[in-house]
């Protein structure tokens, strides 16, 4: 007798079905997903061998989980009001005890509140770019902050609310820029020290034990293992580090800051490099930092962590944020570009991060699907034909 095929929901938010507001900004929705990714995730999910269902994330899913009672949920929804939107639906499924992928509610609410981030990371003495938040315009300027700084929404992603006049280089700038950001998001702005340098970003995958912690690493330490090691138990998998490359890019485009323009309009011809060209030990040092940034906000399974090295101090490498609920397009997503690099396909990927929740659960791991051979059929050759001599 076949055993049953597991059910995974996915659960998702389209960008065609988000709800509207008068007067929200023409990129409030950017970090939804669309039907080809769903599409993507639904094709490679299948692959694993699971049965799924896709459910779009809002107030009625809760009668509809419960008729479905799905063993998992593979969880994508970013939702679409809120300061802690990413967390409106894990909280939701652990109310129902429904086990699913990526962070708790506290981390992604925490993710999403960017200085709420950076103040956990200075307090572990993990470097990020001075700042200050701002929920009016006319607040005193720390004066330990120097231009030029950087501002942007305090909790978006994306590159919400991120374009070339996000870097300002005066008092008159930063006030024009926080009233704007506070005005269009209706939210607080983060002002920080802009970080002029390359743009990295690297992916992590694993749940391991307190052996494989940041903390245990140090220099010379092997850093990681194989996302198939990760996968099990093993230390952390980092996938190979990314860089956006500005150099490709027209300058009205980008002043060298990863834009909602670049991630969004320009996706289809977007450039990047990887894996990017780093020493061994500046790559170990943004990999402990990576590791760091993931277990001290709690994130579990996957993650992406973004840094900024500074051209001016060596490149010194500092935290810009962390996504605990990262993209997930192949071919398009920089956890996909970057697990591609190395030779995971996104069916790889996608069964490695549900078997990482799974078992981070107390799910049991369905064995692999064994495909029936095919019954050989004896082959009828042709006569020969003879050509002539």
């Amino acid at each position: 007798m076949a055993a049953r095929k597991l059910t995974v929901v996915l659960l998702a938010n389209l960008k065609k079905n988000a709800p509207h507001l008068p007067g929200e900004p023409l990129d409030a929705h950017d970090d939804l997903d669309s039907d080809k990714t769903l599409e993507a995730l639904r094709v490679s999910i299948e692959a694993a061998g699971y049965r799924v269902v896709i459910m779009e994330g809002g107030v009625d899913i809760v009668p509809q989980l419960r008729r479905l009672k799905p063993d998992l949920a593979f969880n994508i929804c970013e939702m679409h009001w809120g300061d802690s939107r990413e967390a409106h639906v894990p909280a939701i499924l652990e109310m129902l005890r429904i086990p699913y992928t990526f962070s708790k509610p506290l981390a992604l609410a925490l993710a999403q509140d960017k200085p709420m981030t950076k103040r956990v990371l200075a307090f572990h003495g993990l470097p990020t770019p001075e700042f200050q938040e701002f929920a009016r315009a006319d607040e005193p300027l720390d004066p330990k902050l120097k231009f030029p700084l950087f501002v942007k929404p305090a909790r978006e992603g994306t590159g919400m609310g991120v374009d070339g006049k996000s870097i300002v280089h005066s008092e008159a700038e930063l006030r024009e820029r926080v009233a704007w950001v506070i005005a269009a998001y209706r939210e607080p702005a983060l002002v920080e020290r802009y970080i002029e340098g390359r743009e990295i970003t690297i992916g992590i995958a694993g749940n391991p034990g307190v052996e494989h912690s940041w903390r245990t690493m140090t220099d010379g330490r092997a850093y990681g293992g194989t996302f198939e090691e990760a996968v099990r138990g093993g230390p952390f998998h980092f996938f190979p580090p990314l860089e956006v490359d500005f150099a490709k890019y027209r300058p009205e485009d980008t002043p060298g800051i990863y834009s909602n323009l670049l991630k969004v309009a320009l996706a289809d011809d977007f450039h990047v490099i990887c894996p990017a060209p780093l020493e061994p030990k500046p790559l170990r040092e943004l990999q402990r930092l990576t590791a760091a940034t993931f277990q001290v906000t709690g994130s579990v399974d996957v993650a992406r962590v973004d840094f900024r090295l500074d051209q001016h101090d060596h490149d010194k490498p500092y935290i810009l944020e962390i996504n605990p609920l990262p993209g997930l397009s192949p071919h398009f997503s920089d956890l996909c570009i970057a697990s591609e690099a190395e030779g995971i396909e996104h069916a790889q990927l996608i069964k490695g991060i549900l078997e990482l929740a799974m078992r981070r659960q107390g799910v049991p791991v369905p064995a692999p699907v064994k495909e029936r051979a095919p019954r050989r059929v004896p082959q009828v050759l042709p006569e020969p034909v003879l050509q002539p001599a």
